[in-house]
């Protein structure tokens, strides 16, 4: 199932065509999105997802995007979905139309949990690190690579899932050039040693965790360390635990990593997975 609205409120046929070909999100990745995990009717994170909206257009140089229009085209797809308790809802806003005059293209679309995000979930994912060809100090030296905004250029993350699939793995960490950890594709690391959750900070250019700072608040409340501060790759061997965790997959846990099978954190995961649910 799948439920379409614009920013007035209006519903639309997500079978029908309703983007122009010659939109900039389309022709050449020039936009930015977000997704929100929506259960029982009850968006999570949806005021940080609409904060990072708001820093990913900033860094774009797109119009600040509308919140109350998001807002209004959000409550209708939770007004009308009638599929499971989960839904993925995403945020998409776009430069618009080449040539045209600058108004954004800006929609919501509430769609299914996939099949496959679920069972990783019960039963974890195997990873592999490749390097992202960056080091540690370009997101600051270079801002227009737009190293940590969740903008819609994708290709080099997905080509990145697509190469670990052909080494019989599902998932990716990316790291930098000099053997740091960054993030995956589309997920935020997460380490766990003993009662300490570290992940990589953001300003390496990577994207601020939505999922992970829930996460991370409910662990500090329970009396865990929460770090964010650098992750070397050889580090991650050492920790009890490897998890990846953005809005759809929550917090799945890495049971392989480059060929290698990790101790079991199947507990740790349950731990994780209660004090993240806990937030809500």
């Amino acid at each position: 199932m799948r439920v379409l609205a614009f920013l007035d409120g209006t519903l639309a046929n997500p079978d029908a065509p309703h983007i122009r070909v010659d939109d900039l999100g389309l022709m050449r990745g020039d936009g930015i999105f977000e997704t929100i995990l929506v259960v029982d009717g009850k968006p999570r994170e949806q005021g940080p997802h609409f904060d990072r909206l708001v820093r990913s257009a900033a860094m774009l140089d797109l119009p600040t995007p509308d919140r109350a229009g998001f807002e209004r085209a959000t409550q209708s797809v939770l007004d009308n979905w009638t599929g499971g308790s989960e839904m993925a809802l995403k945020w998409v806003y776009t430069r618009g139309v080449e040539g045209g005059d600058g108004t954004p293209t800006a929609f919501a679309l509430g769609m299914e949990i996939s099949e496959k995000v679920k069972v990783q979930r019960r039963e974890g994912i195997s990873a592999i690190t490749l390097e992202r060809g960056i080091d540690d100090g370009l997101a600051q030296r270079a801002p227009w690579l737009l190293l940590g905004s969740k903008s819609l250029s994708y290709a080099v993350n997905m080509a990145a899932v697509r190469e670990a699939e052909r080494r019989g793995a599902s998932e990716v960490i990316f790291t930098t050039s000099d053997g740091g950890v960054l993030e995956g594709p589309t997920s935020t690391l997460i380490a766990a040693y003993g009662r300490t959750l570290r992940t990589p900070p953001a300003v390496l250019g990577i994207l601020p965790g939505t999922t992970q700072a829930a996460l991370f608040r409910a662990a500090e409340r329970e009396g865990w360390v929460v770090k964010v501060e650098p992750i070397q790759v050889n580090e991650l061997a050492e920790a009890d635990g490897l998890f990846l965790a953005s809005s759809v997959r929550k917090v799945t846990r890495i049971h392989t990593l480059d060929g290698v099978q990790l101790g079991d954190s199947t507990a740790l995961l349950a731990e994780l997975s209660r004090l993240y649910d806990s937030e809500y």
